[in-house]
């Protein structure tokens, strides 16, 4: 008899302990998000560019060496925009402050908006790379049919590893709902 009356109070506790765990494992998946951006601006990873660089003093600009600085551009969801850079590459001595565009268009017949997003490759180079000024860091309106060239103003810091010669900056143009 005893028995059945100690079932309840196990069946209770064991409960108790699955929605703990529940929560535990709920307030871990939104913990990790700050944390995987804390960890990608710690380490450079998916190439990340942390702005902690703008704010540092700027050594001398590095005559010496060259970097090439890739630019791409990719359009996210299929959606229906023209959008590439305004050059390709360009040659860049660490530590100067250079400035280039993406030109985008909206082709569609009403206004829309889009927003880009970013990434440095190597990974290990994304701390070493600043963006003072980008287009990136705004919604960019657009009216139907509407193009133009939007600046982004970067450089290549003098602390870029040696063995590193090449930087890719790469955007992602997605398409905002209104």
């Amino acid at each position: 008899m005893s028995e059945n009356r100690e079932q309840p109070k196990r069946h209770g506790r064991t409960v108790g302990k699955l929605l703990a765990v529940a929560f535990g494992m709920f307030a871990f998946g939104f913990a990790l998000v700050p944390l995987y951006q804390v960890i990608c601006e710690v380490t450079g990873l998916n190439g990340f560019v942390s702005n902690r660089i703008v704010n540092e003093p700027m050594p001398e600009v590095d005559k010496s060496r060259t970097v090439t600085v890739e630019f791409l551009a990719n359009v996210g969801g299929g959606a229906n925009w023209e959008f590439r850079p305004t050059v390709r590459t360009m040659e860049v001595h660490p530590g100067e402050i250079y400035t280039t565009s993406y030109y985008a268009r909206n082709p569609a017949g009403d206004a829309a908006a889009a927003q880009a997003s970013y990434s440095v490759a190597p990974g290990n180079a994304a701390r070493y790379f600043g963006k003072p000024d980008c287009f990136c860091f705004t919604r960019q309106e657009f009216d139907a049919g509407e193009g133009r060239d939007m600046p982004v103003t970067f450089f290549v810091s003098p602390n870029l590893p040696a063995n590193v010669n090449r930087v890719t900056l790469a955007y992602t143009f997605h398409e905002l709902a209104n």
